[in-house]
């Protein structure tokens, strides 16, 4: 009888814990999906969207960001991910036209207190290019609260200008600035998203240098206390041998986060990818018991 208790406690402790036995634990994921282009022809969105939702839904984190997503792509994404609430809209003209940066969050886990997109622009709340941008950019964002532990998460998602050097620096330092503007006392920030920028570029550094109390940022991969698991690239351009010294694809949280482990995920099947960008993920910790 003591044997199989034992092994009935083991099978147990090796069960996902629910999201109240793990009230302080939060999983982020970011994940460029790579917009629907029929001359992607077998790496178009209808031939790998199955797997690339099926992935999702496998790793099951808490908070996704996805960016290049059209309006049937997102609509495919919450008809593949019941559980998630999907907020954002789109950046051509903050409806439903052009690219989505959509963030979802789990619905059994957190209610929505406030959302909303701005554009990367000097005008925020105005569709429209800024800077040297070849494309209007956006950023999405959600107040979200825990229901379990009642915490509060500023979580925002965004997609950096390819082109626009200018753009991107300066893209970084709004960002920064309306975080700092707009989170509450005890709030933890999470900002995750396509960035177009490696680590050692100025963006990046615009984004971790050294800021007090609510600026202050801080790239996950750089502080996992556990080592990165998979490749630093995250661009590979269906590319599966492409392997890029730096990510573009990034995770930041504010201070008094713990990051226990960080990921570049890289499934395939059969030489095929889901996207052209891995998706990051970070496994988080906030709080005393951390």
């Amino acid at each position: 009888m003591t044997r199989w208790l034992l092994i009935l406690a083991a099978a147990l402790l090796a069960q996902p814990m629910t999201a109240k036995e793990r009230a302080d634990r939060y999983s982020a994921m970011t994940y460029n999906i790579r917009l629907d282009l029929a001359s992607d022809g077998d790496n178009a969105w209808p031939h790998r969207r199955s797997a690339l939702t099926s992935l999702v839904a496998y790793y099951a984190p808490d908070l996704v960001g996805m960016q290049e997503v059209l309006l049937h792509q997102k609509q495919g994404v919450e008809a593949d991910l019941p559980a998630y609430h999907f907020i954002g809209a789109a950046r051509d003209d903050g409806k439903d036209k052009g690219e989505f940066s959509p963030l979802g969050f789990r619905r059994d886990r957190f209610a929505l207190i406030a959302s909303g997109t701005f554009w990367l622009s000097p005008t925020l709340d105005v569709p429209g290019k800024g800077w040297d941008a070849a494309y209007p950019r956006i950023a999405s964002w959600a107040r979200l609260e825990d229901k379990a532990s009642r915490r509060r998460l500023l979580v925002v998602n965004t997609h950096f200008d390819h082109v626009g050097a200018t753009a991107r620096l300066e893209s970084a330092r709004q960002i920064r600035r309306w975080i700092a503007d707009q989170r509450k006392a005890r709030e933890t920030v999470v900002l995750m998203g396509d960035f177009n920028s490696p680590a050692d570029s100025p963006a990046h550094a615009a984004i971790t240098a050294p800021a007090p109390g609510p600026a202050a940022l801080h790239d996950t991969l750089a502080i996992s206390r556990t080592r990165h698991f998979g490749p630093l690239g995250t661009f590979t351009g269906f590319d599966i041998g492409k392997n890029e010294p730096s990510p573009i694809d990034h995770i930041f949280v504010s201070d008094g986060v713990a990051v226990l482990r960080h990921a570049t995920l890289t499934q395939q099947t059969g030489g095929k990818l889901p996207s052209d960008h891995y998706p990051v993920l970070a496994d988080l910790c906030v709080g005393k018991g951390c």
